[in-house]
């Protein structure tokens, strides 16, 4: 099956995808922020199928929000719709782009030495329910 998507959907998805590793980022903010972006990134752009075109390149032009509350705010209801999104058009894409979306929230949260600290974990489980709430 073949998905179809508008520049408006595209941006969804690279927001999406790209906010949760910001949000890692962000979030392991005490530790190695830059080796929790680069270990995130390096997962998106290693990704396949048809939304792994659309995800490998970031959103350009996007205005993130200044705190990681705000950030949230945009991240975490775009997860959600970026998932119902492809969901109405090809299951399979839906669910490649939240394995996608997971292992890059995985390769930013190991960035760390030894286990990641409560606050990554926590946005991990925030970002994983964002995605299953679709």
């Amino acid at each position: 099956m073949s998905i179809t998507l508008n520049d408006q959907d595209a941006l969804t998805l690279r927001l999406a995808a790209w906010g949760a590793v910001s949000l890692m980022s962000a979030a392991g903010a005490a530790g190695s922020a830059h080796k929790a972006a680069t270990h995130g990134s390096i997962a998106l752009t290693a990704a396949t199928g048809q939304v792994g075109h659309v995800i490998t390149k970031a959103p350009k032009g996007v205005k993130y929000g200044k705190t990681v509350a705000e950030l949230a705010d945009q991240v975490l209801p775009a997860l959600t719709a970026a998932v119902n999104l492809l969901k109405r058009q090809d299951p399979a894409e839906a669910g490649n782009f939240r394995r996608t979306v997971i292992v890059a929230v995985e390769a930013a949260s190991r960035s760390h030495q030894g286990e990641p600290g409560p606050t990554m974990t926590e946005m991990a489980r925030k970002i994983t329910e964002a995605l299953d709430a679709a």
